[in-house]
């Protein structure tokens, strides 16, 4: 319940955003977790590429989260970023590849950062008409995401733009299909 908010929005946006922003948050802080568990999981012949390639992209996300946390309180929510919330409230799987090969990994994140950005461009078009800071954060963050998800990608596909992954559903099936010959 929002018993404030900034000048000039209403209670019960705030309270719409703030909700929006606490599955953004735990979404990001997911992704944060997870981009750590593959750096230090990853195996083969491309490890340091895409080990040091990783931590970036942590701290990126990092910032974001903090920054989402912080848009939270600026409405009045109290932002909640506890590992038993986040396990509660998410609606998605916790990662499931363990030490694995760089495809293998990089298949699976592929499927990750889909669903990430997927989530924040639903996001972004609920917030246009209920609050256009939020909105302009939102499209910021997915801006750097989208990115990170391209790095991923370039690693998956082929010189004629085909992805070794070809649309999975699952990280698992992404996975497998990232290992096999072209």
């Amino acid at each position: 319940m929002v018993t404030y908010t900034v000048p000039g929005m209403k209670s019960d946006a705030a309270e719409r955003v703030v909700k929006l922003l606490q599955d953004r948050l735990n979404s990001l802080n997911d992704l944060a977790l997870t981009l750590k568990h593959v750096h230090w999981n990853v195996t083969g012949p491309n490890f340091i590429a895409v080990h040091t390639m990783l931590d970036p992209q942590v701290e990126a996300v990092r910032a974001m989260a903090d920054e989402t946390a912080e848009r939270i309180a600026t409405l009045g929510g109290s932002p909640c970023g506890t590992p038993g919330a986040l396990v509660a409230q998410r609606d998605w799987d916790d990662y499931s590849i363990g030490r694995a090969g760089t495809q293998e990994h990089l298949g699976a994140l592929d499927v990750v950062y889909a669903g990430i950005i997927t989530a924040h461009r639903g996001a972004i078009d609920t917030t246009e008409e209920l609050d256009p800071v939020t909105q302009d954060m939102l499209i910021g963050q997915a801006r750097q995401i989208e990115e990170f998800h391209w790095f991923v990608r370039a690693h998956l596909e082929g010189p004629d733009g085909s992805l070794t992954t070809r649309d999975p559903r699952t990280e698992q099936a992404a996975a497998k299909r990232a290992t096999k010959k072209r």
